[in-house]
């Protein structure tokens, strides 16, 4: 998605975003949906805000492990200055983007792409195990009671 270099471009890089996800079958109630949409927020608005100049926002999905899998989104942007982490303090307005995709992303980075570069990031989709299918044996396996004087826990048959 081409991106202008106008703070209102970030809601739409939102909305984008969640419909994106909602076709890779991402629900827009899942936290990783939640989680995705704010570091798109965060790296769009750091493009717009500090550069001054258009950005292309891309969001990569089904990267690693088929069962997981990773979604990947990268910002990139014409501007050749690297990305400058701050700490903000007390009521700053600002400062904070970096630090933010640093505490949600799995992995984030930038690299040198053409005359700018690109800002990127990765979260890792988690896919609940399945819980173990109870073995036949293990269903009808009888009981037998530990020897009397022993405590229970210390007898194996």
């Amino acid at each position: 998605m081409e991106v202008g270099p106008d703070p209102a471009e970030v809601g739409r890089a939102r909305r984008w975003a969640r419909s994106r996800l909602a076709g890779s079958g991402i629900g827009d109630d899942e936290p990783l949906a939640e989680t995705l949409v704010l570091l798109i927020s965060e790296l769009v608005t750091n493009a717009v805000v500090h550069t001054g100049c258009p950005a292309v926002l891309r969001m990569l999905f089904g990267l690693g492990a088929a069962e997981a899998g990773t979604v990947r989104v990268e910002v990139a942007d014409s501007c050749a200055r690297p990305p400058q982490p701050r700490r903000a303090v007390g009521d700053d307005t600002s400062g904070r983007g970096l630090e933010l995709v640093d505490g949600l992303a799995d992995r984030w980075g930038w690299k040198r792409e053409g005359a700018g570069k690109s800002i990127w990031c990765e979260v890792d989709r988690c896919v609940a195990p399945r819980p173990p299918m109870p073995s036949p044996a293990a269903s009808v396996a009888p009981v037998i009671p530990a020897p009397s004087g022993l405590t229970p826990g210390a007898y194996t048959a």
